[in-house]
């Protein structure tokens, strides 16, 4: 028999999303078996009247349940509670590696050491730009305070100094509102996206990524059983109409970009896009993951969704491992403080915490001035051969997407629409690692785009071959 009264109180002055109250709600009635299998729900209109929320809302979180088997969706008759035997039968498979084969085989060539190999392709700094005795200095210091944080586990949310500086200074300087209690320590802004997705997404689900973007993201989310879905990434970000068609296809749940220093294209987000995009996720429940590794390489104040956003809809995920050292992997999270403690839930079951002396190495060199100082001087050496790999490039022929306003990438076009995977190959057996665009199109779509470190490009060997092929 179909339920015709509310089912569920609703509060839209909560901080959690109608959506998630309507599918936490539901799945309790069936757990509790106040749902028995078989019992029709009220229509998408009906619910939607009688708890006076909108149909995209109901559909939303009816589609929600389906996807995690407490609902069917029966063509032209409704949606049905499923037997909740059913949803727990079969063991649902949960790691997809086959999914992530090319990114993973891309990934373990990237980190073999092999002499003598020339990476204008790569995503890091040159070691020799990477100032040791910044670190070198705050090792010692710390080396003789004694103190537990040697031998104990440490403040699961992270070491707390780091988080009120993090707090009070380095993110309220570009704009972003958060207390320490926002905010969670990670091995990298890897890890924070891990645990972002291990939160929200479900094999089957569908999720959105730049198109092109990073490809290790799409490599992981892969392996969890999502479904990748492209935004076309222009030279002032996403591209808004497309990702409003895609929002009404799709109804995803999240969508993962870098804004500042965009990576491949080293581009970021104006602040009208900006607009654009927030409006289109208060109105479709979308939560953005924000990935700003390389920020801090720009030199003006850029635009973070974040600081519009004030940490609402956005999840900002940053790190110190592309700027200060990738061996020490401090990271961390910002997000409003219901998803703080529910993220901080999956990093305890996954990991216990992270590491209190990296951390206090990292508050050391922020606290004493010694990040700002070494920052403006890479700023500065990037902007010189920024300036040179594009002209050597435009003599090679190729074609600059935009001219960045920072950090170390480039993106650039072969002349004759070539294919970039093979002048790659070309350039890897004379041991040049090239990254062509096909590595940053969700299913490694063909492409004539190049990928350039201009921090690596200091070779005359790389442009030799870009004349010739």
């Amino acid at each position: 028999m179909p339920v015709t009264s509310a089912l569920l109180t609703l509060n839209p002055l909560e901080s959690i999303p109608l959506v998630e109250q309507v599918v936490t709600g539901i799945k309790q009635l069936v757990e509790q078996r106040v749902l028995r299998a078989g019992t029709r729900l009220p229509s998408i209109r009906d619910f939607a009247v009688q708890h006076g929320i909108s149909r995209f809302t109901v559909v939303d979180a009816y589609d929600r349940l389906v996807a995690q088997g407490y609902l069917l969706s029966r063509r032209g008759s409704g949606f049905y509670v499923a037997p909740l035997a059913k949803t727990q039968e079969t063991p649902t498979q949960t790691t997809f590696l086959e999914r992530a084969d090319d990114v993973l085989w891309l990934l373990h060539n990237t980190f073999r050491d092999v002499p003598d190999v020339i990476r204008p392709g790569c995503g890091w700094l040159p070691g020799d730009w990477l100032d040791e005795k910044v670190m070198q200095k705050s090792l010692h210091e710390l080396s003789r305070k004694p103190g537990a944080f040697l031998t104990a586990y440490g403040d699961i949310s992270g070491y707390l100094p780091l988080r009120q500086q993090l707090s009070q200074k380095n993110l309220a300087d570009i704009g972003i509102s958060a207390d320490a209690q926002q905010i969670i320590m990670t091995n990298g802004a890897s890890h924070g996206l891990d645990l972002v997705a291990r939160l929200f997404i479900q094999p089957g689900d569908v999720v959105l990524v730049d198109d092109p973007g990073y490809y290790t993201l799409f490599g992981y989310l892969k392996s969890l059983g999502a479904r990748l879905v492209g935004v076309p990434r222009l030279s002032n970000g996403p591209d808004i109409s497309v990702l409003q068609q895609l929002l009404e296809t799709h109804r995803p749940k999240l969508f993962f970009t870098n804004t500042v220093l965009h990576n491949p294209t080293g581009t970021s987000t104006s602040a009208a896009i900006a607009h654009q995009l927030l409006q289109l996720a208060e109105k479709s429940g979308l939560y953005i993951v924000e990935d700003d590794i390389y920020g801090d390489f720009h030199s003006q104040h850029a635009t973070r969704l974040a600081a519009l956003d004030q940490l609402n809809r956005v999840i900002y995920v940053s790190s110190y491992s592309k700027t200060i050292s990738a061996s020490m992997r401090v990271g961390f999270i910002a997000c409003h403080r219901e998803l703080a403690m529910r993220l901080l839930d999956i990093k305890l079951l996954s990991g216990l915490t992270t590491s209190e002396i990296n951390q206090r190495i990292m508050h050391q060199i922020l606290v004493e001035g010694r990040y700002r100082k070494h920052i403006e001087k890479i700023r500065a050496r990037l902007e010189v051969k920024r300036g040179q790999v594009i002209r050597e490039l435009e003599a090679c022929g190729l074609l600059i997407h935009a001219e960045p306003e920072g950090g170390m990438f480039v993106w650039a076009q072969l002349a004759d629409g070539r294919s970039a995977a093979e002048v790659a190959t070309m350039a890897s057996r004379q041991n040049i690692m090239l990254a062509p665009g096909n590595l940053f199109r969700p299913y490694q779509e063909p492409s004539s785009w190049l990928r350039f470190n201009v921090a690596h490009c200091d070779d005359p060997r790389i442009f030799a071959l870009l004349r010739a092929h």
